[in-house]
């Protein structure tokens, strides 16, 4: 997400409230002025779940070359003012941030092996087994990150609480801080500083480029004209927690870019994430609804959100258009974002 989603997992309607609190969760209510897209000819009717080619993390290379030591810019996490970190040792690396996004990166530029804790949110095969330094609610852990002995921590400028996040740089381990911002646009750049900060520029400069020619492959597979059909993405945990995406969730850049507009934000959300009643649902009036698989497996699958107050009253509802992917894919921004969109625009558009 922006604010960031990948990807994102917090009582059930308390604590998940606080995966998008930082990002302006609000309960206020949308403006139902805009009208729904007429674009039923050219997108595909049913559910369906959008899978992408491959393995989740595919490696550019295996341990490259390193250039360490290596000092980098650190971005501001809380009190803490941006500043130059330097990386000395990469043996031990703990990356963690809400989407997952830093792990997968790590992961892609070929230093999996050198990886020693992960966050909720790195669930794909390679990091599954690694211990997990994060809490519900994507809390850092700072007993369980020191207890790992890491030579590097990597974390993002809305890594909470900033008191972990201090304490694990008061221990004398360096932690280099990156944005939080996830956006198609964003991922090359923070590919770059994810290598930089590892020592394998080379590496990083390889997976850029094989991550924009994906991105560039997927927008070429997007209808043009593509109807820009309004497109909701609804994050959902049970039956009593269901949000709906709008301006920065990171769903908004996502939708954009598949050629769709924001439901959410379509319909006069400020927050990234609302909670919405099934009137508000009815008259945001989305023409496809995108859901992570795990939130649809929490209310008993496409059909549990089919039933979800207000879904089924919708354009979306009525043509039975749900679209889920999993929740480490489809908001995490990173290498493999290009297939991430391809896959999304195949379950979209006929």
């Amino acid at each position: 997400m922006r604010t960031s989603s990948t990807s994102l997992l917090l009582t059930v309607g308390a604590l998940l409230c606080g995966v998008v609190l930082l990002a302006g969760c609000t309960t206020a209510p949308l403006d139902s002025s805009s009208s729904p897209s007429a674009t039923a000819a050219h997108l595909r009717a049913g559910p369906s779940t959008a899978k992408i080619d491959g393995p989740a993390v595919v490696p550019i290379a295996e341990n490259p070359a390193s250039t360490l030591p290596t000092t980098v810019d650190s971005v501001a996490t809380g009190s803490q003012p941006a500043g130059k970190v330097t990386v000395t040792d990469t043996a031990r690396i703990v990356a963690v941030d809400r989407n997952g996004t830093l792990g997968n990166i790590v992961f892609s530029l070929g230093l999996g092996s050198h990886v020693v804790g992960r966050d909720m949110s790195s669930t794909f095969p390679q990091a599954a087994a690694l211990p997990v330094v994060t809490n519900r609610g994507h809390s850092l852990n700072a007993e369980a990150t020191l207890a790992l002995n890491p030579t590097v921590v990597l974390v993002d400028s809305q890594t909470i609480p900033t008191q972990a996040v201090e304490q694990v740089r008061s221990s004398g381990i360096p932690v280099v801080a990156f944005s939080s911002t996830r956006t198609v646009e964003s991922t090359p750049a923070l590919i770059t500083a994810v290598a930089a900060a590892l020592g394998v520029p080379d590496a990083g400069k390889a997976l850029v480029k094989r991550t924009q020619e994906q991105i560039a492959t997927a927008k070429a597979s997007i209808p043009n004209p593509s109807g820009t059909p309004r497109i909701a993405f609804l994050y959902i945990r049970g039956s009593r927690l269901v949000l709906l995406a709008g301006p920065q969730s990171g769903a908004d850049d996502l939708i954009a870019t598949l050629g769709g507009r924001d439901a959410g934000t379509a319909s006069g959300l400020t927050g990234a994430f609302t909670s919405v009643n099934a009137e508000a649902l009815a008259n945001a009036n989305p023409d496809v609804v995108l859901v992570m698989s795990q939130g649809a497996d929490s209310v008993g699958g496409i059909d549990g959100v089919l039933k979800l107050p207000g879904v089924s009253d919708t354009s979306a509802g009525k043509a039975r258009r749900i679209v889920a992917m999993d929740e480490t894919e489809i908001l995490s921004f990173g290498p493999d974002v290009g297939r991430v969109l391809q896959s999304l625009a195949k379950s979209i558009y006929q």
